[in-house]
C-alpha cells in the first residue's frame, strides 16, 4: 500500500509540473495531498514498534489515533457505517459526554477532521475497524468486560 501510494503522489507531482492541461493539474492538485497522507498514515503504522492500535483495561480506552479515554468520559459506544458506492466502511464511535473537552487535548488530525465528520452524522472520537484484528462486536464485548456499566447503542 506504502509503494502504491508513493507511486501516485510521484504521478500527482509530474501532472503538476507538465502544466499540459488544466484537468492534470486538478488532478495533481488533489492526487498529491491525498495520497501522501495516505503514505504518512501507513508510514506512522509501521513505525509504531510494535504498539498496539487499541488497548482496553479497567480504566479506559486507548487508541493510537485518537488518545486516551476514561471510561467515565464515554456516554455510550456503538458501531456505525458509512457506505460510499460499492463498499461500506464500519467503525467504533465513542459517544463522549463533553465532545469538546475532548476535542481541546484531542491530536490535530482528529481536530481536523472532526467538523467532516459532524457533517456526516459522527462524533469526534471515530475508531476505523478494518485495521484492527479482530471483528468489532467483539470490541464491544471486551468493554464491556472492563465497564459492564458501558451502554452500547444498537
Amino acid at each position: 500500500m506504502l509503494a502504491g501510494s508513493l507511486v501516485f503522489v510521484a504521478l500527482g507531482i509530474v501532472f503538476l509540473v507538465a502544466h499540459s492541461t488544466v484537468t492534470m493539474t486538478v488532478a495533481g492538485a488533489l492526487v498529491v495531498p491525498f495520497f501522501g497522507f495516505c503514505s504518512v498514515s501507513i508510514v506512522q503504522r509501521l513505525l509504531r514498534h510494535g504498539r498496539p492500535e487499541l488497548v482496553l483495561d479497567d480504566a479506559g480506552v486507548d487508541h493510537a489515533r485518537l488518545g486516551r479515554f476514561g471510561w467515565d468520559e464515554i456516554a455510550a459506544v456503538r458501531i456505525r457505517e458509512q457506505r460510499v458506492r460499492n463498499t461500506s466502511q464500519r467503525f467504533i464511535e465513542l459517544v463522549l459526554h463533553d465532545p469538546d473537552a475532548y476535542l481541546a487535548r484531542a491530536p490535530k488530525l482528529v481536530r481536523s477532521t472532526a467538523s467532516m465528520n459532524a457533517r456526516l452524522g459522527f462524533g469526534p472520537a471515530n475508531m476505523t475497524t478494518n485495521t484492527l484484528p479482530v471483528p468489532p462486536e467483539a470490541i464491544l464485548d471486551a468493554m464491556r468486560r472492563h465497564h459492564p456499566a458501558l451502554v452500547v447503542e444498537h
